[in-house]
Formats: structure tokens, C-alpha cells, sequence
């Protein structure tokens, strides 16, 4: 690559990224019936997409899925678990100690990454292994690895997301109507730029709502919290009194009339309380408009990069942090 591609550039390719996995994919020929539980395998940008993936295919999948985000495996697992590995370098330093150790308790690997020890490792020892295209950043890969996911859960679980894909293609290609939402998000806090920023969804929306707050917390440099219904409703809602110092964003999968009511509520009362507050709550929650709100959402980071005046592709501290590990 002649120069780094810029976050805009990666979004403006974003349908190419699920054009080349629909291109490049193919079946790992697995059998959920031989596992007892599935982990991922994952942190940040990489392992986010695990996490939007398994809880969509909740009601999918016969046998428990988790996340690890960390260096250990659980005590539980076997030669009966899956583990399914997602590093963009190849080199995350946990990921590779969920690697080892997975290979000591013989586990079957699977791994989504673009090289770097993983890959290595997947190469020496002939696990199935997922490429990504090199030149991005990590976080805005997401593209590759989520669409990767979708296939590979959807195998399990006999369940062909080809045409969810090739749909989020075709709604890519109105892409400036996203980046125009992502504007309004933009304009619904302006001259707030620098609060912080909450956003409120749901059991199926949390991941993608994760997704957000790193997106926030990388590459505009803001401070991005979740908050999640209903348990929102048992703590949190008694903070809710007067106005806030936040930028409140409703994210709700729109998929539990209880939990619609509990957003309706707490709509009503921060805006009574003269509290910012932008709905964008699905009215269809499906594999497309996941696709579509993360874009946005994606957007919305990259748009308030510039209006509080950073630099969404430098990261001093993580990189400060590797360097101190390293010693």
C-alpha cells in the first residue's frame, strides 16, 4: 500500500470487504453436534464481531457461545469446544495465549486473521483459517470478520447467510444516505461535542452498541459508555434526575415488547428532564440493518473526530501501552 487507508476510505470500501469474504469463504465442515459450547477468541476491533455474530445466532445455536477478551480460558473447557480465534495482526498477545492454550486442552481451532504468529501457527498445524485483507486498521475491519462469523455460525447452525450479505451490499450502495444519518446524529449534539456519551440498548443490540463505544473511545477520543435494558431499570435509571453532562443515544432491537415499554419510559423522562436524546432504534432487527446502524454508527466516530479536532487514526496510548509491556 502506498499510504495508510484512512477511516473514511475504509468505510467508503466497507461492501468490498463482505464482497471479498462471500468471494473467498469456504466451509469449515464442522459439526455442531460434536461440541458441547463455542468460544471466541477476540479483543477490540477483532473480537467485537464475534460478539455482535453469537448473540445474533442465540436462538440458532444448540450449544452456549462466549467471548473471551482476556488471557485465560475457563476452567471448562475440552476437546468437546470449538474455539474460534479473531486477530487482525496475528500477534494480539492474548489471543495467542487463548492459542496455546486451546492447543493444550485439543481443542479444534478455527481462525479469522491476516497474519502475523497466528496465522503461522494455523499454517504449521492446518487449521482452518479465514484470510483478511491487509493496509487497514484493525478496528475498521469489521466487515471481514463479521461477515466471516455470520458464514461460519451459520454453517453450524445450517443457516446460509449468503443473501443477508449479498442484501447488505445492495443497502451499502445508498451509502450516503447512512453517512447523512450519521450527520444528523452529529447535528442532534452540536455544541455538546465533548460530553460524554451513553448509549442506552438491549440484550441483541449490546454488542453492536460495544462496537460504538469503542469506535468513540479510538477514534474520536470521547468518553463512550453502555447502558443496558432492563437492568438499566434497576440501578442506573435512579441517576437520571435533572440534566446530564451526556449525549443519551436509544438503541433498542425493537424485539421484546417489555423492554420496548422500559425504552419508551426512559425516553420520556430524560427528555423531560431536558436531556439530549437521538432514537435509532430498529424497526426491523435483521442481519441488514445490523450491518446498516453499525455503519452509521461508524460514521458518527469519524464525523466527531473532526468536530472535536483529532486524529482518528493515531493512537498514542495503546501504542505508549505496547511499549511498556514489551519491556
Amino acid at each position: 500500500m502506498s499510504h495508510a487507508i484512512t477511516h473514511e476510505e475504509s468505510l467508503d470500501q466497507f461492501s468490498e470487504q463482505i464482497e471479498f469474504v462471500l468471494n473467498t469463504y469456504t466451509p469449515h465442515n464442522l459439526d455442531l453436534n460434536k461440541y458441547s459450547n463455542i468460544l471466541l477468541g477476540g479483543l477490540g476491533g477483532s473480537g467485537i464481531g464475534a460478539k455482535i455474530a453469537a448473540d445474533f445466532m442465540q436462538s440458532s445455536l444448540s450449544v452456549p457461545t462466549q467471548l473471551i477478551s482476556d488471557y485465560n480460558l475457563p476452567a471448562y473447557v475440552s476437546e468437546k469446544t470449538l474455539i474460534i480465534l479473531s486477530s487482525y495482526s496475528g500477534n494480539t498477545e492474548e489471543t495467542l495465549s487463548l492459542l496455546a492454550q486451546a492447543e493444550e486442552k485439543h481443542c479444534d481451532i478455527v481462525a479469522i486473521t491476516a497474519g502475523g504468529k497466528l496465522l503461522d501457527a494455523c499454517k504449521q498445524n492446518g487449521y482452518k483459517t479465514y484470510s483478511i485483507e491487509l493496509g487497514f486498521q484493525p478496528r475498521m475491519t469489521l466487515g471481514y470478520s463479521l461477515s466471516t462469523l455470520f458464514l461460519i455460525f451459520g454453517e453450524l447452525a445450517g443457516v446460509d447467510f449468503t443473501a443477508d450479505l449479498q442484501q447488505v451490499m445492495k443497502d451499502l450502495l445508498n451509502k450516503e444516505a447512512l453517512k447523512q444519518k450519521a450527520k444528523t446524529i452529529i447535528k442532534a449534539f452540536k455544541g455538546f461535542e465533548n460530553d460524554k456519551y451513553v448509549t442506552i440498548c438491549d440484550g441483541k443490540t449490546f454488542a453492536a452498541g460495544t462496537r460504538f463505544c469503542q469506535q468513540l473511545q479510538e477514534n474520536a477520543k470521547a468518553e463512550g459508555f453502555l447502558s443496558i435494558l432492563p437492568e438499566n431499570n434497576h440501578n442506573m435509571i435512579e441517576s437520571y434526575y435533572g440534566a446530564h453532562k451526556t449525549n443519551f443515544i436509544l438503541f433498542n432491537s425493537g424485539t421484546n415488547n417489555r423492554v420496548n415499554k422500559r425504552f419508551g419510559f426512559i425516553k420520556e423522562l430524560l427528555v423531560k428532564n431536558n436531556n439530549r436524546v437521538f432514537d435509532l432504534s430498529f424497526n426491523d432487527f435483521s442481519v441488514s440493518e445490523i450491518y446498516k446502524a453499525i455503519y452509521i454508527l461508524d460514521w458518527v466516530s469519524v464525523y466527531l473526530t473532526d468536530e472535536r479536532g483529532e486524529d482518528n487514526m493515531l493512537i498514542p496510548n495503546i501504542i505508549d501501552l505496547k511499549g511498556f509491556l514489551s519491556n
